[in-house]
């Protein structure tokens, strides 16, 4: 092994023992017991909800390593795994403070304002969540930025270097993600302050993944063999189903409390999600094609996704009709990106969650009312005959697609000058199972040994 590279593998491991040392210098011990005025059924939902959307994680897992090949099994699945690490660590160090610190001009928190937790535990309550401890809101929180970089591995999956991907996440979480849940969801954020709704992170997480994910499609090229069978659809239907429970502590724990709107928010996302789903299998119909448990499976997904901005915001009838949409509109993008274009978004995640978001993002301006959460200030959607809303979330939708595609795409490139993305063609044709991990699921198969962990 080269010096440098040798340099270069001894890197991770030094951070993390950076931060070891940091927990010795700065504890975060609590000042002094604080008492606030905290609800326990609110907390207790909370609670829940944060292991809800946990859970959607290793569900995403499932959902994705289904579609792969055998031999890339293991690998996609560990790539949302490992997300659940990666970004813990870097919440617990400066995450949380750059979603949520101290506004810098609307567009980032500082990232000293809760370091390493400071003044978490004993911090007062977040102001969009009154009745709950400021640690259980961080905690929830932190469940969202752990899913988003992990939707991403679907477009680029049998054919990325998993160090690199790595790099790629934390590049990703600190430069796209923070600086969008920020803008979004921070009482000072600029999206915020414009009046841009996003019940759930259908712009802040389904957006910015989608873009992402098209981006990451684009510079890595197409795999050298493109066509493949999924593993094993029962793995699909499994994490599906996963995510479809997991998804109610997603939409319906943004409501911050045991209160109506989190019922509410319930309820838009199971009426959404079937809805999609059987919008999905009908259309395919349509065209003559057999429903499939793929189809059923993916639609269902598409309709989770394009309620999340809207999930606390619409009613019930309105949220069937935006199954049925986001379902129709993401299964012609994907029809067109099958047949008609070259581009090789391995399990569709731009079709799926990027244009999934952006038509949820749309249609909360389309169908919001304040009649269902008076919270709204701007006014209703273009349905009751207002049109203030729609125009902001229009412009803002082409704003943060470029902001997100954009700095996904320079993100990739100094990602690719650090440590080369792809794989080699013979790495590819082995499966990233071996070549990434040296596992598999075959047990028949030859050990190979170990390739050294290094970053170029």
């Amino acid at each position: 092994m080269a010096p440098l590279t040798k340099a270069f593998s001894r890197i991770p491991m030094l951070l993390l023992l950076l931060v070891v040392a940091a927990t010795f210098i700065l504890p975060s011990v609590p000042q002094a017991v604080q008492t606030y005025d905290y609800n326990g059924a609110d907390t207790a939902w909370m609670l829940s909800a944060t292991a809800l959307v946990l859970l959607m994680t290793p569900g995403l897992a499932f959902f994705y390593g289904g579609m792969v090949r055998k031999k890339n099994v293991l690998s996609t699945m560990l790539q949302s795994f490992i997300c659940m690490a990666i970004v813990t660590v870097l919440w617990v160090v400066f995450g949380f403070s750059l979603a949520f610190g101290e506004s810098v001009g609307g567009v980032f928190g500082n990232p000293l304002t809760y370091f390493m937790m400071d003044g978490v535990i004993d911090g007062a309550p977040w102001p969009a969540a009154p009745t709950i401890p400021l640690l259980l809101f961080a905690m929830f929180q932190l469940k969202f930025a752990i899913i988003t970089p992990a939707l991403i591995t679907g477009a680029f999956a049998e054919r990325i270097r998993f160090i690199s991907y790595t790099l790629f996440t934390v590049l990703f979480f600190i430069f796209i993600y923070a600086p969008l849940a920020h803008a979004t969801w921070h009482p000072d954020g600029i999206l915020f302050n414009l009046g841009v709704l996003d019940f759930a992170g259908g712009t802040v997480v389904h957006m910015s993944a989608g873009w992402a994910a098209l981006a990451s499609a684009i510079f890595l090229k197409r795999r050298y063999d493109a066509n493949h069978a999924p593993a094993h659809i029962p793995y699909v239907m499994l994490g599906t189903g996963l995510l479809w429970f997991g998804w109610f502590g997603f939409n319906a724990g943004s409501a911050m409390g045991a209160n109506p709107l989190a019922v509410v928010a319930l309820a838009t996302t199971t009426t959404a999600s079937a809805s999609a789903a059987l919008g999905w299998i009908f259309f395919d119909a349509l065209r003559g094609r057999k429903p499939s448990a793929m189809g059923t499976c993916i639609g269902a997904v598409v309709g989770l996704v394009a309620i999340t901005p809207a999930a606390g915001f619409v009613t019930i009838p309105h949220s069937l009709a935006i199954g049925v949409i986001a379902a129709v509109v993401s299964n012609l993008v994907m029809e067109w990106r099958t047949t008609r274009s070259k581009l090789d978004d391995t399990l569709d995640v731009f079709p799926c969650h990027g244009v999934g978001g952006m038509v949820g993002m749309l249609l909360t301006g389309v169908f919001a009312s304040q009649a269902i959460n008076p919270a709204i200030e701007v006014g209703n959607g273009l349905i009751f005959g207002e049109y203030k809303l729609f125009l902001i979330h229009l412009v803002t939708l082409i704003g943060v697609s470029v902001f997100a595609f954009g700095g996904s795409w320079l993100l990739l490139k100094l990602t690719d000058l650090i440590t080369p993305l792809r794989v080699t063609q013979e790495e590819e044709a082995i499966g990233l199972d071996l070549s990434q991990h040296n596992e598999s699921l075959d047990q028949e198969e030859p050990e190979r040994v170990a390739e050294p962990f290094v970053v170029a």
